[in-house]
């Protein structure tokens, strides 16, 4: 199905042909698309270190109100791009009373301050509200959510954490080196009953435990996209955050600018593709015809399998993922079992979601609909919900009768919403498997709560065959193996629906405004800057290979206390390390440690997380930030899972150390001398030394830092860098 080209690559007559020697790699890189886009948007007269300035900035209700406290705390007077604040994750007053709604006031309030766009809850989820009305042709977006893509419109769009919004806002840049490029040659034509989750899932499974695309960009091309529509474009798109890449941008043709026109946007349309003989730096060949309906089994995303190959040996890989929950429980305390799924040779499961970013889609779900067909879901432990991606998507549906055919069926319809995604809607049963064609399947991203004996899992799918699985009485069925009709009605897409609804003052704000405040709503606490030396106390070691941002600081429940740094901040770890909170505030509460003979008045003292690959998933920078206000001054790890991890450590002041061996202790003591002139110099080696039951001398790393990470650092924070 896929094919991976680790060497150099151009693009010629719709191919990818291996470079030679001769190939002129310097010139050829800046015919692909990338090159262009970021060539428009760099304003360093570096082109291999780039100062980036996006076109637009856009941001939900889990991390909108940090970045504008953080910004106004750093001197924001207005909104100097476009900001559309969209409400999708805080959506439901489930916890907290009135905290969540507080939020919403507190955005709309932003907008009409600062001059923004607010999107109200339940009208449409942040990315099918950006592809809908903001994306366009060359531009670049930056959006404080890690699926921020939209490629397939030709805007090269990038998910960091918040404190890179911060920077735009305040008219600074986004600075990364010049990612390298990477083709996905697109060939063939996908078959009946496969859906764009299935090739997503199939590019994930390829390239994610390898590292393939790391921090890299991937730019689609061949004359596959053109049998593609929008929509399977898009849920292709959408799931590339997956691999770990950078960002990724698409050529685009003339059902792009069909899409535009539909949207009322024909100008956002401008025909984009790589010249003839561009270079990448690798290349990805996916042959559309032969990829098949996938499952991709818990932990991850790249835990993907054709759910033929599953359906053949169920027990075996339901097994390897019964095994790997059993270890999030606390010992004795709850069993997790998946291979009771298996009955009568087929596989049984409790729930099917279809929902947001990547299943919300109009096709998804029209498609879903025709393969229910006039099946009722009568198996009362089976249950089928359904979240079309915006307001204008549900009506689409409902004018077309897809949406009364679901309902008459047994699907539950739900508005514009993005919890299932990350926990805080349809949470599973303890020991349910739940199919969905939502972006992720981490551990807990469902919101079960291991460390109460509580456990739940989620198996990716496309919506085809979550709804072959429903009619199937609730046991996974591959669509491709469903006889029905697969031609759909043509969407018809109403704008009067945002007019009624979106608050739009870009570029309008009115200064005499003023934020409107809730209770839970807080200020950053104070953070101190780095001092000459570093003391670090270890009050956390994890040795999972993976560290994901879920794990760091839990999505879900805890959405509601993210607008109040140090209440979030109570859940850091909470699934990983319970007792990571009570050491970390330990650290701040015992003082500096006098038994050490160290000097108070030049040593900077606080704790740190070691692991082997933290930050993997989400972008939310509460990931890092909660470690902060906990008084956490770095991490140490063998490695980084993501770039934008690795950066909201930066910009919240702590440093991203490296380690060869994490062969740390809860309770040792790490210091480094002359830390200060170190990162001044630009140094990359640290020689440091463990003090605890057995001393010992140790080598750290860091990889580079530009002059404003190297102040952002020194200084404590980014709000004190910008304080000056």
């Amino acid at each position: 199905m896929i094919k991976l080209i680790n060497k150099g690559v151009i693009y010629k007559n719709g191919s990818l042909i291996r470079a030679n020697a001769e190939t002129p790699v310097e010139s050829a890189k800046k015919g692909t698309m990338a090159y262009k886009i970021i060539a428009n948007h760099n304003v360093s007269s570096d082109p291999s270190k780039l100062n980036v300035k996006f076109d637009e900035i856009t941001s939900h209700d889990i991390t909108y109100v940090g970045i504008i406290q953080t910004a106004k705390a750093s001197g924001l007077e207005k909104f100097p791009i476009p900001y559309t604040l969209t409400n999708c994750h805080n959506s439901l007053c489930a916890v907290g009373g009135t905290i969540n709604e507080d939020d919403h006031v507190f955005g709309l309030s932003a907008a009409k301050k600062y001059g923004g766009a607010f999107v109200p809850p339940h009208l449409a989820v942040i990315h099918q509200y950006m592809r809908e009305m903001r994306a366009f042709c060359g531009g670049m977006i930056l959006g404080s959510d890690s699926h921020t893509r939209y490629g397939a419109l030709g805007t090269m769009a990038v998910g960091e954490g918040g404190p890179e919004l911060v920077k735009q806002l305040l008219n600074r840049t986004y600075d990364v080196d010049m990612p390298e490029v990477v083709a996905v040659n697109l060939k063939g034509r996908l078959r009946k009953g496969v859906g764009p989750h299935d090739v997503a899932l199939a590019l994930v499974k390829a390239t994610f435990k390898n590292g393939f695309v790391k921090n890299k960009i991937l730019e689609f091309v061949g004359n596959g996209i053109k049998t593609l529509s929008m929509d399977f474009r898009n849920g292709i798109d959408v799931m590339t955050t997956e691999t770990t890449c950078l960002s990724s941008i698409w050529m685009t043709d003339d059902k792009t600018r069909a899409y535009f026109t539909e949207h009322g946007r024909p100008d956002a349309y401008k025909q984009l593709a790589p010249e003839e003989n561009a270079y990448y730096d690798k290349g990805i060949v996916i042959n559309l015809s032969k990829i098949e309906p996938m499952i991709a089994l818990p932990f991850h995303p790249s835990n993907a399998y054709t759910i033929r190959e599953f359906l053949k040996r169920p027990y075996e890989l339901l097994k390897e993922c019964e095994q790997a929950g059993q270890k999030l429980l606390p010992e004795g305390k709850g069993e997790f079992k998946l291979v009771d799924k298996i009955k009568d040779g087929k596989v049984y499961v409790e729930q099917g979601v279809i929902a947001g970013c990547a299943g919300g889609m109009y096709e998804n779900i029209a498609e879903a609909s025709n393969i229910l067909g006039d099946t009722a879901i009568n198996n009362s432990d089976f249950t089928l919900d359904v979240y079309p991606s915006s307001q204008p998507v549900y009506k689409g549906l409902v004018d077309n009768g897809y949406i009364g055919k679901l309902m008459v069926n047994g699907a539950v319809i739900k508005t514009a919403f993005c919890g299932p995604c990350f926990g805080a809607g349809d949470v599973p049963q303890n020991n349910g498997l739940s199919i969905r064609h939502t972006t992720r399947n981490f551990e807990s991203r469902e919101g079960s709560k291991p460390a109460n004996g509580q456990l739940s899992a989620v198996a990716l799918m496309d919506a085809r065959s979550i709804a072959a699985t429903a009619a199937n009485g609730g046991a996974i069925t591959s669509a491709m193996d469903m006889a029905y009709a697969n031609k759909i009605k043509k969407y018809r897409f109403d704008n009067k629906i945002y007019k009624a609804r979106v608050y739009n003052a870009v570029g309008n704000g009115k200064k005499e405004e003023n934020l409107v405040y809730g209770p839970n709503i807080a200020d950053w606490p104070k953070m101190d800057a780095l001092k000459d030396d570093l003391l670090l106390k270890v009050v956390s070691v994890l040795n999972d290979p993976v560290t994901t941002t879920d794990e760091l600081i839990p999505s879900g429940e805890t959405s509601s206390y993210r607008s109040n740094p140090l209440k979030l901040a109570e859940f850091a770890l909470s699934r990983k390390d319970p007792k990571y909170v009570e050491r970390a505030k330990a650290v701040k509460q015992d003082g500096f440690p006098k038994e050490l003979n160290l000097n108070e008045e030049t040593t900077s003292y606080g704790s740190v997380v070691c692991s082997i690959k933290p930050g993997d998933g989400s972008a939310r920078e509460q990931a890092a930030s909660c470690q902060r206000v906990l008084g956490g001054v770095a991490n140490i790890a063998k490695e980084y899972a993501t770039k934008r991890y690795r950066s909201n450590l930066i910009n919240w002041g702590m440093l991203p150390l490296l380690a060869d061996k994490n062969d740390f202790e809860v309770g040792d003591y790490v210091l480094i001398r002359g830390v200060r002139q170190k990162i001044l110099n630009g140094d990359k080696v640290f020689d440091a030394e463990i003090l605890g039951a057995k001393n010992r001398k140790i080598t750290l790393k860091m990889d580079a830092l530009t002059d404003a990470e190297k102040q952002i650092i020194l200084k404590g924070c980014l709000i004190n860098y910008y304080k000056g």
